[in-house]
């Protein structure tokens, strides 16, 4: 059996659809083996898949194909989570600051929220 790195990657779920799975493979944030790949690469039983998120690398070695999308506690069953502590933590510091620029809940303001501060600066 052989599984595009594209299809596999949607089917473990490193990807939410196989066209942004496609996207970062084109970016250059996959790489398989440490080598740049194309989407169309094929992966095999014992590959190193690297994703690159942000300012970290993520690692994942395959143990074994699939070719249908699983759900997400069967994932282990397929891909192990080899990524160090250390890349871990810098992922988790870049979402705290992050945190920083916005807070959680304020976004777009509401329609409610427009109506009021229009009325509150007497607009017409």
């Amino acid at each position: 059996m052989s599984v595009r790195v594209d299809k596999f990657m949607w089917c473990v779920r490193l990807a939410k659809t196989r066209s942004v799975a496609t996207e970062l493979i084109k970016k250059g944030k996959v790489k398989i083996n440490q080598d740049i790949i194309k989407p169309s690469r094929e992966v095999k039983v014992g590959d190193v898949i690297s994703l690159t998120k942000h300012n970290a690398e993520f690692s994942f070695k395959i143990l074994s194909l699939l070719d249908k999308r699983v759900g997400a506690k069967l994932v282990e069953e397929f891909i192990l989570n080899i990524t160090p502590l250390e890349e871990i933590e810098k992922f988790k510091i870049y979402q705290e600051s992050q945190k920083i620029y916005r807070n959680f809940g304020t976004g777009k303001p509401t329609k409610k929220d427009r109506r009021d501060l229009e009325e509150f600066l007497d607009w017409e």
